[in-house]
C-alpha cells in the first residue's frame, strides 16, 4: 500500500513541470492516462474507435468504488458525467484540467468520497489529427501556451460542427461512446474569442428552452446558479458565454442557441445537458487551466451535495433526466425552430472593460478598443430565452427506404432502434414535397447547407419495399429522430444534403418531340389548356417563352418523373 501511495504521489503533469507555460503533446497525454491507469484502481482507459488521424479515440473512465459497468442510465446507481477534451487542440485548457481533477482524484480520499455517486468518463484528446498538428502561431489572439494543437482535424473538419453530419471518424466514434455511457452531464472544455472582460471563465450552457422540459428548468434553476455560486466562492467567477462580436457587451446579448451540430445541442436530443466552457484567450494559461480544472472540480462538488437532508444533486439531475424522457415521449409535437425572446431578460451584473472607437494606426480607420485601466461593474440584460417558431406533429413511425444507407447508418449509431420490413408494404401515410429552399453559395464544413426549407406533407397510399426500415418514434432517441429526419429543422439530414439527389431532374424532354405530345394534351383537356391560358396573362416571360410552356404542360404531366423534389421518407401518423 506504502508502495502504490507513493506511486500516486509521484503523478505529476507535464503542465505542473512546466510551471503552467505548457501543455503536453497527444503521446505525452496518452501515456500520462494510461501510466495513471496502471498505479490507480479507480481509473481504466481503452481504445474507443478510431479517427481521421488514423490514431484512436481513447475514454478513460473513473469510479470511486472501481465499478465501471455501464447499464442504461434510468437504472444505474450514479450520475454519468462524460469530459470531452481538445475538441479545438488550439485551446488545450480541458486536457490539462482534467488531468489535473484526475491527479486530484487519484490522491485525495475524501474528494473520491465525495465523487462516490459519480461516474466520470474523460476522452483525453478528441482531434487526435488536430493535437497532432502543433504549433505556436495559429491563435492569434490568445495568450499561450507555447504549443498547441489545430483547430482543423486531421482532415480540416471542425469537429464542433460535425456532430449531427458525422462527416469524421471522430464524429462516429464519439456517438458510439456516447450512447454507451448515456451520460446526463456532458461537459466539453474550449477557450473563447471576442469581447474584453474581466472574467476567467465563461460558460455556454445548453440552450434552456431549447433543451425545454424538467431538465431544462433543472439546468436553468438548479444547476447553473449553484454552479455560479461554487465558482463565485472559489474566487472565480464566472460570466455566461459573451455571444457578442464586434461591439462592446455593455448593452448585454442573446444567449447562443446551440443546433444539434454542436456538442451541447447534440446533447439536448439525447436528453442530456451539455456545459460548454469558455475560458478568456487574453488571459495567461495558467490562469486559464486552474480556472478550468475550478469548475470541472465544481461540478463533481455540486453533482455530490453531502448534506444528508437535500437530495445529491446527482440524484436530482438523474430524476431530471428521467422525467425529461417522460415528457418527450408524451409531447404531440416537437420543435423545430427557435428565435430569441428580446422582450423578456435576466438582469447579470457583468464585469467588464470600458471599449471605446478609435482611430486606426493600421487602416485609418474606426477600431474598437478595450481599456483594461477602466474596469467597470454594470447589470446588463442577458436574453436567455428562446421561443419555438415551428412545431411538427410527432408521427408514431417514419419509413426510411433502405437505399438512403449513409443516413440509416447514422441513425443506428446514434441509438436510434429501427426494424426493417419483411415485405412489400403499402401504408397510408404523408411524404414531404420540398417547395422550396436556399443554399450557401460558399461551402461550410463541406457541404453546402441548405436553409429556409419549406416542405408540404402530401397524404396518400404509398408502397415501402422488403428490407425498407421502420422507425417508431416511441423510443429514447424520440428527439433526435424528429430532428434529423424532419427537413425543416435547421440540423436535419436533408439541411446538411443526405437527400440532395432528389433534387436534381434525371429526366427531361426534346421540344421537337414533346411539341406533339403536348399538343394532344391540351386538345383532350381543355380545362389545362384554360390554366395555361391564365397563366400567361399573368407572366409575360411565361407568354413570351415557347420552352416555358412546354415545359409547363410537361410538369403536369404523367412523363414528369415522381422522385423530383419528393423527400423519401415517409411518416406514418
Amino acid at each position: 500500500m506504502a508502495v502504490f501511495q507513493l506511486a500516486s504521489a509521484q503523478i505529476t503533469t507535464p503542465f505542473e513541470k512546466s510551471n503552467g507555460n505548457q501543455t503536453p503533446t497527444y503521446e505525452e497525454v496518452i501515456a500520462w492516462w494510461k501510466n495513471l491507469a496502471q498505479q490507480s484502481p479507480y481509473f481504466t482507459i481503452e481504445e474507443a474507435g478510431k479517427t481521421d488521424s488514423g490514431e484512436p479515440l481513447h475514454l478513460v473512465l473513473f469510479s470511486a468504488d472501481k465499478n465501471f459497468e455501464l447499464p442504461a442510465k434510468d437504472n444505474y446507481n450514479k450520475a454519468v458525467i462524460l469530459i470531452n477534451n481538445g475538441i479545438h487542440p488550439g485551446e488545450p485548457d480541458g486536457i490539462d484540467a482534467s488531468m489535473l481533477l484526475a491527479k486530484e482524484l487519484n490522491q485525495n480520499k475524501e474528494l473520491r468520497k465525495t465523487a462516490s455517486n459519480l461516474l466520470i468518463g474523460f476522452i483525453p484528446v478528441y482531434n487526435v489529427g488536430g493535437a497532432l498538428n502543433r504549433n505556436s502561431h495559429t491563435r492569434a489572439n490568445q495568450e499561450g501556451p507555447e504549443a498547441y494543437g489545430f483547430r482543423g482535424n486531421a482532415r480540416n473538419f471542425d469537429l464542433n460542427r460535425d456532430f449531427t453530419k458525422m462527416d469524421s471518424r471522430n464524429a462516429w466514434a464519439f456517438a458510439e461512446i456516447f450512447n454507451r455511457i448515456k451520460p446526463h452531464l456532458y461537459i466539453e472544455t474550449h477557450v473563447s474569442n471576442g469581447a474584453d472582460y474581466q472574467y476567467t471563465m465563461t460558460l455556454l450552457s445548453t440552450q434552456h428552452s431549447k433543451l425545454g422540459g424538467p431538465l431544462g428548468a433543472y439546468l436553468n434553476k438548479v444547476l447553473e446558479p449553484k454552479l455560479y455560486e461554487s465558482m463565485a466562492a472559489k474566487k472565480q467567477p464566472m460570466t455566461p458565454y459573451v455571444n457578442v462580436w464586434g461591439s462592446v457587451p455593455d448593452s448585454g446579448w442573446v444567449a447562443f442557441l446551440d443546433g444539434s451540430r454542436y456538442s451541447s445541442g447534440y446533447a439536448a436530443l439525447h436528453n442530456t445537458i451539455g456545459l460548454v466552457t469558455e475560458t478568456h484567450m487574453l488571459k495567461p494559461y495558467k490562469q486559464r487551466v486552474e480556472a478550468t480544472y475550478q469548475f470541472l472540480l465544481s461540478t463533481v462538488e455540486v453533482l455530490s451535495t453531502s448534506n444528508k437532508k437535500i437530495m445529491p444533486q446527482a440524484a436530482a439531475l438523474k430524476l431530471a433526466v428521467q422525467a425529461q424522457e417522460k415528457n418527450i415521449a408524451q409531447a404531440d409535437s416537437l420543435p423545430l425552430n427557435w428565435r430569441a425572446d428580446t422582450v423578456n431578460y435576466t438582469p447579470f451584473l457583468f464585469k467588464g472593460y470600458a471599449g471605446s472607437y478609435e482611430s486606426s494606426e493600421v487602416s485609418g480607420l474606426e477600431r474598437l478598443k478595450y481599456h483594461r485601466d477602466k474596469p467597470f461593474e454594470k447589470e446588463i440584460p442577458y436574453y436567455n430565452s428562446f421561443v419555438p417558431t415551428a412545431k411538427v406533429k410527432v408521427p408514431q413511425y417514419y419509413v426510411v427506404p433502405q437505399g438512403w444507407w449513409p443516413v440509416l447508418d447514422r441513425l443506428k449509431v446514434n441509438g436510434v432502434q429501427m426494424k426493417q420490413i419483411n415485405a412489400d408494404t403499402t401504408f397510408t401515410a404523408e411524404r414531404y414535397r420540398i417547395t422550396d429552399y436556399q443554399t450557401g453559395n460558399r461551402p461550410y464544413e463541406g457541404h453546402y447547407l441548405h436553409s429556409a426549407i419549406k416542405a408540404e406533407a402530401v397524404g396518400g397510399n404509398y408502397k415501402a419495399r422488403k428490407g425498407d426500415w421502420l422507425i417508431a418514434t416511441a423510443q429514447p432517441a424520440r428527439r433526435f429522430i424528429v430532428e434529423v429526419l424532419e427537413p425543416e429543422a435547421p440540423d436535419s439530414y436533408f439541411a446538411w444534403n443526405f437527400f440532395d439527389t432528389i433534387l436534381q431532374q434525371k429526366e427531361g424532354f426534346s421540344p421537337y418531340v414533346f411539341e406533339d405530345v403536348a399538343a394532344q394534351m391540351l386538345k383532350d383537356n381543355p380545362e389545362l389548356k384554360k390554366e395555361l391560358e391564365d397563366a400567361k396573362a399573368n407572366n409575360e416571360q411565361l407568354a413570351k417563352s415557347a420552352y416555358m410552356q412546354l415545359r409547363w404542360i410537361y410538369e403536369r404531366s404523367v412523363y414528369y418523373e415522381d422522385a423530383y423534389l419528393q423527400y423519401p421518407v415517409l411518416r406514418i401518423p
